[in-house]
């Protein structure tokens, strides 16, 4: 986990709507993550939770209205001391009330103080009927607060409590988290930038139900993409057959074969002012496809005739425009960094990530992995750990690199 993110002191707000059942698994999820969680509950967000549910996950008391000017607690001056504890504040489910409230300046609940008192960033998750949500007022309501600079992230659509099939869910755990990272991720190098990111494997199918393949999982990809949204970059995330749990906050296209990846990825280059190549293309496909499966029959043997598939990478290389910079992967089982170099100069990179996959916790289907940064420069830099730091401090290198420029 990168440093930045390590022992975060998050205020998570809860108000009344039906969604606050799901408030639990938020506070679980953040003292999992390593962060110092205090709640507050408004008065009717008191109807949805159990205080004492809350409480048991945290690891210490929850805030509730009648702690707020209250003989026994109001001599803390909870909206202030949390006010300014916080890193973050999240507000999560946010009703059109509370969002009414803020809006205002009203500050009768605790939870309303508490958002007028800090300097923290403020990062709201509506959650409310359809209906409701679409109301002009409650648009209103939400463009003001947007002014003022807090964060107002797009509620789900799907099936909503009262009936309803609509936007207005309150999004998953998963989604609420990655918010918060990026709202709490110290560089913004990105903002404005366009930022393309391939990551898997690609299925060179045979017959109809046997390819070629590698185990690529997109792990390493898929950190490369996430630390780039991080920081700002509005990013397409092309991507082979790999599962993915969150792919909130991208433009996804998935692809299967090595060919689609390539007309997908070519059709977008011109726009992108990054280009990561992290995905495990396979190099080779067979020369004719089988519209038949293949059946063993009594032949001892079977032979495939297989042919190259286009170079992405290098065909990227050909075209890239100025300004625009492109990153390559090199997974090796030998020679590691006189094979990445060579592929650098062959196909222009300006960067290559080269890993040993032979390595002990490197490499395909793992969540570690250790590099070597290779630049045109002739520099090269070592990084290890887990994808996502390794992916971090690739980022840091390059931007601190191109920030120079």
């Amino acid at each position: 986990m990168p440093d930045w993110k390590q022992k975060r002191k998050v205020v998570l707000g809860i108000t009344g709507g039906i969604s606050a059942y799901k408030t639990p698994e938020i506070v679980r999820a953040l003292v999992k993550s390593g962060c110092d969680v205090e709640a507050v509950l408004t008065s009717d967000g008191e109807k949805f939770v159990s205080p004492m549910v809350l409480s048991t996950l945290a690891g210490k008391r929850v805030w509730r209205q009648s702690d707020f000017l209250s003989d026994d607690a109001g001599w803390k001056i909870p909206h202030i001391t949390l006010a300014d504890w916080a890193d973050v504040v999240i507000v999560a489910p946010c009703t059109a009330e509370t969002l009414s409230n803020m809006a205002r300046g009203a500050g009768k609940e605790l939870l309303c103080s508490l958002l007028l008192a800090t300097g923290a960033p403020v990062v709201v998750f509506p959650a409310m009927n359809v209906n409701m949500l679409n109301h002009p007022a409650t648009a209103r309501n939400m463009e003001i607060l947007k002014e003022t600079g807090i964060i107002i992230a797009d509620p789900e659509t799907g099936s909503l409590a009262c009936g309803y099939e609509g936007k207005g869910r309150l999004p998953s755990v998963e989604v609420i988290l990655e918010e918060m990272w990026k709202t709490l991720c110290p560089s913004k190098k990105l903002e404005g930038k366009n930022v393309l990111v391939t990551a898997g494997p690609t299925w060179e199918f045979l017959d109809p139900v046997r390819f070629l393949s590698n185990p690529s999982t997109g792990k390493m990809g898929y950190a490369m993409a996430r630390s780039a949204w991080y920081r700002g970059a509005s990013v397409t995330f092309v991507h082979g057959p790999a599962a993915f749990s969150n792919l909130s906050g991208f433009d996804v296209k998935s692809v299967v074969s090595a060919e689609e990846m390539k007309r997908t990825v070519l059709a977008l280059s011109e726009e992108m002012d990054y280009i990561v190549k992290a995905a495990a293309v396979g190099d080779f496909r067979a020369a004719s496809f089988s519209d038949r499966k293949i059946k063993r029959a009594n032949a001892d043997a079977v032979t495939v005739d297989l042919v190259q598939n286009t170079d992405i990478a290098a065909s990227l290389g050909e075209r890239k425009r100025q300004g625009q910079t492109l990153i390559g992967f090199a997974a090796e089982s030998h020679d590691l960094l006189a094979n990445a170099s060579e592929k650098m100069k062959r196909k222009n990179l300006d960067y290559i990530v080269a890993n040993d996959i032979t390595a002990s916790g490197s490499g395909f289907g793992t969540d570690t992995n250790s590099v070597r940064l290779l630049s045109r420069d002739g520099s090269a830099d070592e990084f290890s750990g887990t994808k996502e730091d390794v992916a971090e401090r690739v980022w840091n290198r390059i931007l601190e690199e191109d920030w120079l420029l």
